[in-house]
C-alpha cells in the first residue's frame, strides 16, 4: 500500500512537472514585449521629445489594435529625462535593471544618448538613439543603433548645396551641446574636402536668447553664405536676429530644425531658410514613384489626424525606429536579446519616412546623403528646392 501512495505521489509530480514545462513557453508566448523609452517631452529639446512619446504611444496602441507582435502585446515604458543627460542616465539604468525592458528606444538628443550608451552596452541591451550625432555609432558600439541622418551627411548635403549656388566661403554658427560640437567638426572636415573656406566660426550656447553679436560679425565678414548647426529654439532666434539686423547671405540650418516648431518659432524670419530634410516634410508632393510615399503619407495622416498637430521629422525618426525594431523582433522569431540585436544589424532595404536603412556590422545608421531632401521655406512651409 505504501509503495503504491509513493507511486501515485511520483506520478503526480511528474504531471505537474510536464505541465510546468509545457506552461512555460506559453506564459513566455503571452508575456508582453516590454520597450522601454527615454525622451526629451519636456525642458529645451521637447521640440524633438514631445512629437517622440506622442508618435510612440500611438503606434504601440495602433500595433497591439493589429494583433501585436508574434502573439504578444506591446508594452511601452517610456521616461522623459527633461533635456537633461544625467537623468536619461538614471533611467537608462531603471529601464534595465527594474523594468527589465527587451529593447530600449531613444534618447532624443545626442548628450543623453551617450550618457545612456554605457549602460545598454553594458547589460547588451539592444538600443536604437534618436538623435543624429556621428559620435553615437562611430566608433560602432556593438548594441547601439540610430536613426536619424547624421552631423556628416547634413553638413556634405548643405555644403554641396552652397557649391551647387557658387558660394566657396561661409560662416559657421554651432551651439556648444553634444550636436553643435559634433557637427562643427564634421563642418570643418567637409569644408576642407570640398576645397571651402570657413571665414567665420562662431559657437553660442544652446539656451542664449540673442546672437546678435555673433551675427553682426558674419555680417561684415566676407562670408558668402551661413550655416547654422545645433538643435533647439536657439536656430529660430538667429533667423530673428539676422532678420533684425538685416544680414544679405542666405542662411542654412541642418536637419535639427526640420520642423514647423522652427517656422512657429521664427515667424517671418524663416522665410528663405534652407535645410536638408527626410521625405516626410514634404509626403504630400512626393511623386507616387517614390518609395517613401505610401509610409510617409500614412504617418502623416495617422499623427495629424490624432493630435491636430503637424507631424516633426523628429517623431518620424521615433516612427521609423519602433516599427524597425518590431521587424527586427520579427524576424528574430522573439525577444532573445542577442538575436533581435543581430537582426537589427542585418536590416535590408526598411522604408521609412525618415530614409531606407541598410544596416551592417560596420554601420548601425543604415543611411547616407540620398536619404536628405534640400527644401527651404515659402510662404510659411517647406518646398523641395530642385
Amino acid at each position: 500500500m505504501m509503495k503504491e501512495r509513493l507511486t501515485r505521489r511520483a506520478l503526480a509530480a511528474l504531471a505537474l512537472c510536464s505541465l510546468a514545462l509545457m506552461a512555460g513557453p506559453a506564459l513566455a508566448q503571452g508575456k508582453p514585449i516590454r520597450i522601454g523609452a527615454v525622451v526629451s517631452a519636456t525642458g529645451p529639446a521637447s521640440f524633438l521629445g514631445d512629437p517622440q512619446q506622442k508618435t510612440l504611444e500611438m503606434d504601440v496602441q495602433k500595433i497591439n489594435a493589429a494583433g501585436g507582435v508574434l502573439g504578444r502585446k506591446l508594452e511601452l515604458v517610456l521616461y522623459d529625462d527633461a533635456s537633461d543627460a544625467n537623468k536619461a542616465n538614471a533611467f537608462a539604468r531603471r529601464l534595465i535593471i527594474q523594468d527589465e525592458v527587451d529593447a530600449i528606444l531613444g534618447a532624443s538628443t545626442t548628450g543623453s544618448t551617450m550618457a545612456m550608451v554605457p549602460q545598454v552596452e553594458a547589460a547588451k541591451v539592444p538600443n536604437i538613439s534618436l538623435a543624429a550625432a556621428s559620435v553615437i555609432v562611430e566608433p560602432v558600439k556593438p548594441w547601439v543603433f540610430k536613426m536619424p541622418h547624421s552631423d556628416r551627411m547634413a553638413a556634405q548635403k548643405v555644403l554641396e548645396e552652397m557649391k551647387k549656388r557658387g558660394f566657396t566661403q561661409f560662416a559657421l554658427l554651432s551651439d556648444t551641446g553634444g550636436f553643435g560640437k559634433s557637427g562643427r567638426t564634421e563642418t570643418l572636415k567637409m569644408a576642407g574636402t570640398l576645397g571651402m573656406k570657413v571665414v567665420e566660426d562662431q559657437q553660442y550656447g544652446e539656451k542664449d536668447t540673442d546672437m546678435t553679436p555673433q551675427l553682426t560679425k558674419v555680417k561684415s565678414s566676407p562670408a558668402q553664405a551661413i550655416l547654422v548647426f545645433g538643435t533647439g529654439q536657439a536656430p529660430a532666434i538667429i533667423a530673428r536676429n539676422y532678420q533684425q539686423l538685416g544680414v544679405q547671405q542666405p542662411l542654412y540650418t541642418t536637419h535639427g530644425q526640420a520642423s514647423t516648431e522652427f517656422i512657429r518659432i521664427a515667424g517671418k524670419a524663416s522665410e528663405g531658410v534652407r535645410m536638408p530634410s527626410p521625405a516626410l516634410l514634404i509626403a504630400k508632393s512626393l511623386p507616387a514613384s517614390d518609395p517613401q510615399r505610401d509610409v510617409s503619407a500614412d504617418y502623416v495622416k495617422n499623427y495629424e489626424g490624432q493630435f491636430k498637430a503637424d507631424v516633426s521629422t523628429f517623431g518620424g525618426y521615433a516612427h521609423d525606429a519602433l516599427l524597425l525594431l518590431v521587424d527586427a523582433i520579427k524576424r528574430a522569431g522573439g525577444t532573445d536579446k542577442a538575436k533581435v540585436r543581430d537582426a537589427i544589424e542585418q536590416t535590408r532595404g526598411f522604408v521609412g519616412v525618415s530614409g531606407i536603412y541598410t544596416m551592417s556590422a560596420q554601420d548601425h545608421m543604415g543611411l547616407d546623403v540620398t536619404a536628405f531632401r534640400m527644401v527651404e521655406i515659402r510662404d510659411g512651409a517647406f518646398k523641395e528646392v530642385k
